[in-house]
């Protein structure tokens, strides 16, 4: 059974995104009113805020923290991405501008040397640290819009055009070390909402991609292919949801139902 257990009430407009750490007992939130927090449990067992991070100027509709949980990656409708570091406490050390309109979606690779970002410049950049500085290395230039895409690992990652009936899949080049489209996966298009990242859970070789109505679960094969095993029609498009990272579960809201769904993996 799930019980609410406390409220917070600190941010002072919609919530858009939340990440929880592994190695900490925090998580993250950032929102429409343009503030990313830092949450920490206390003592008594109750969610506190420890850290408000300012400096976007918009409302933020992305965050992602790598492995070691020393850094936040931000994108905001603001048309930026931001870089911040845990010193003594959370400051941001960088601001990537390429962006020319809002950003939608960040994911980072295994290797943690690079990150992803769409928005609504039918933009995909592809950022690599060097050194202490993270650079924009390739702009792809795609047909349309997206606001959700995702590694795979460090040479494949994968793009869901806005209300398109199919994804793409995009491989790194071994000859200029570029991204390219390689294949288009048949997705159930429709009207669709801003959230809802897209998931890779490597440990049980599937990507969780909302689309439209649809959650798919797309299982990438040995041989590299990718392989729809399950589609769920939540009735609307209004879903918001995340997958465990052990892939034991799929935890759901939707506007329909108006209820917390949980689904169980089960091998057939």
């Amino acid at each position: 059974m799930l019980n609410q257990v406390q409220l917070l009430s600190e941010h002072g407009d919609r919530v858009v995104t939340l990440n929880f750490m592994k190695r900490s007992d925090q998580f993250i939130s950032g929102s429409d009113d343009k503030q990313i927090i830092i949450w920490t449990r206390n003592q008594n067992n109750s969610w506190i805020c420890s850290q408000k991070l300012n400096g976007h100027t918009n409302d933020i509709y992305c965050l992602i923290i790598n492995i070691n949980e020393d850094l936040i990656v931000s994108g905001s409708n603001d048309q930026t991405i931001k870089f911040w570091q845990k010193q003594n406490e959370w400051l941001c050390s960088q601001t990537i501008t390429d962006h020319t309109n809002y950003v939608y979606g960040l994911s980072q690779n295994e290797q943690q040397n690079r990150v992803i970002s769409c928005g609504n410049d039918k933009l995909i950049l592809v950022m690599e640290q060097q050194n202490t500085q993270w650079i924009v290395i390739q702009k792809i230039t795609v047909e349309t819009f997206g606001v959700r895409l995702c590694f795979i690992d460090n040479n494949i990652f994968t793009f869901q055009p806005w209300q398109k009936k199919y994804m793409h899949v995009f491989e790194i080049n071994s000859t200029n070390k570029q991204y390219i489209k390689t294949k288009d996966i048949p997705v159930i298009g429709g009207g669709d909402c801003y959230f809802f990242p897209q998931q890779y859970i490597k440990q049980q070789c599937i990507l969780v991609n909302k689309n439209a109505s649809n959650v798919s679960l797309i299982r990438k094969k040995q041989n590299g292919e990718f392989i729809i095993e399950q589609y769920i029609d939540f009735g609307t498009y209004l879903i918001f949801g995340y997958m465990t990272d052990d892939g034991q579960y799929l935890i759901t809201w939707d506007n329909k139902s108006k209820e917390y769904q949980i689904r169980k993996y089960q091998e057939q």
